[in-house]
């Protein structure tokens, strides 16, 4: 019978820390550090040799704390130890390793102590660990990331680009509240500024695709009239070559987006997401990323509890307040499911109906897009545990159902041990609430 040990990593910029606990969370190898280089993993893989030599009947279990990148090398490194020797890998959430050290009381912060803690995580909370023998989001997740980090570059760009506007071309702005169309990207980088608008006529403005002469001459009389304090040469120069790097990215993130879709080999799971007006090919795949497998969950709680989306609120004394978005976990599920939740309401008739159901309730918009993110990432959790695409008749018998079964009363006498006592110290509220208990069937 396998003797199980466990090995934590503590992953650092260009090394990471080493150690080995046994079940019984005693120490077996104590911390050692290698770098991220050739050498350093070759050395990884002959200790982890050595290790079986010594323990022939050992099982590792081993984990690297998700770091936004600088844990895939030795993740793949083990990931392909695994095939050779008895190694299961896994990543974790460092949400959870702070938690799980906090809970042991632990003082000292070092990199040996907090490899230490990674072991312990997994040795505490082994039902919560996803070990992964084959990646079948690797060629995804890369082409994923990619396109990420140019839409990321881009919004730092369009950022600048809307504050240079407020001075030097205001009126524009107008145009822009919904995002930056190409026409006007194309119509800033031949006009950048308010003056030399002004100067253009309407038959050569009106020549950009989607600019229409009647919204030309617009432009042209409020540019006569604007207010932009910066006119200068440097601004004009500015304003052009961020534009023009705009508009380059632009043109990257949809031909990376095209590979996305025909080059590389995504799982059937992405195409049924896909079916859900509001999710595209890379909001499926960022999702199926996190996902992983639905199988991991046994409830759509489950999954929006790993999202970070469950709500959570306090209960002390007379009553329940403190009502919101927990938002433990990862940020990156939710941004996607955000940008999904905000095209969903603009263009799914099924969400937009919630939406407006939500607001007429008198719940701010925020909030209510909160609810819509929670309701979708259910209708995700049903397509992808049934393997069915999305059917709003489906979702609508749901509630229909769910409408038919009565509410259990709120009041309950579970936690009463003893008869009301009017002598009692306690508020009003908490008076009103145990004679309406008093009052209910036994």
């Amino acid at each position: 019978m396998a003797t199980n040990y466990y090995l934590g990593i503590d992953v650092s910029k260009g090394y990471a820390d080493f150690i080995i606990l046994n079940q019984e969370k005693q120490v077996v190898e104590d911390n050692f550090q290698l770098d991220d280089t050739f050498e350093g993993h070759n050395q990884l893989f002959k200790f982890l040799t050595d290790f079986f030599a010594n323990y022939s009947e050992a099982k590792i279990f081993a984990a690297v704390e998700s770091t936004g990148g600088y844990e895939n090398n030795w993740f793949n490194t083990l990931h392909k130890s695994q095939y050779k020797m008895n190694v299961s890998v896994a990543r974790v959430n460092p949400f959870g390793v702070n938690h799980s050290s906090k809970a042991s009381l632990s003082r000292i912060i070092t990199d040996k102590e907090s490899a230490k803690h990674i072991a312990e995580y997994l040795i505490n909370y082994p039902e919560k660990i996803d070990y992964q023998h084959e990646d079948y989001f690797a060629t995804a997740r890369r082409q994923w990331s990619l396109i990420k980090m140019f839409t990321k570059q881009r919004t730092q760009l369009l950022n600048q680009l809307e504050s240079l506007l407020y001075i030097a071309n205001p009126e524009i702005l107008s145009y822009c509240r919904d995002g930056v169309r190409l026409w006007t990207l194309k119509m800033l980088e031949k006009y950048p500024t308010a003056k030399t608008i002004a100067r253009a006529h309407p038959d050569s403005l009106s020549k950009i695709p989607y600019l229409s002469k009647k919204r030309a001459v617009l432009i042209i009389e409020n540019a006569k009239r604007s207010v932009a304090s910066a006119t200068d040469e440097t601004i004009r120069e500015t304003i052009i070559a961020l534009v023009k790097q705009i508009i380059s990215l632009k043109k990257i993130i949809a031909k990376q987006l095209n590979l996305l879709e025909t080059n590389v080999n995504l799982p059937d799971e992405v195409k049924l997401l896909k079916t859900f007006n509001g999710i595209g090919t890379y909001s499926a795949v960022g999702l199926m990323i996190e996902i992983i497998s639905i199988e991991r969950f046994a409830a759509s709680k489950k999954l929006a509890s790993f999202f970070g989306l469950h709500p959570v609120f306090k209960v002390s004394g007379d009553g329940k307040h403190g009502f919101k978005m927990s938002k433990k976990g990862r940020k990156e599920p939710r941004v996607i499911l955000f940008n999904v939740t905000r095209y969903s309401i603009g263009h799914n008739p099924f969400i937009k109906e919630i939406y407006a159901r939500h607001l007429k309730k008198g719940m701010p918009k925020l909030a209510a897009m909160g609810a819509i993110m929670h309701k979708i990432l259910r209708i995700v959790y049903g397509m992808l545990k049934n393997n069915k695409p999305f059917d709003a008749n489906i979702d609508r018998a749901n509630r229909d159902k769910f409408k038919e079964i009565k509410p259990s009363s709120k009041l309950s006498n579970v936690r009463r041990m003893q008869k009301h006592d009017n002598n009692a110290p306690i508020s009003g509220r908490q008076n009103k609430k145990r004679k309406e208990n008093e009052l209910l069937p036994k």
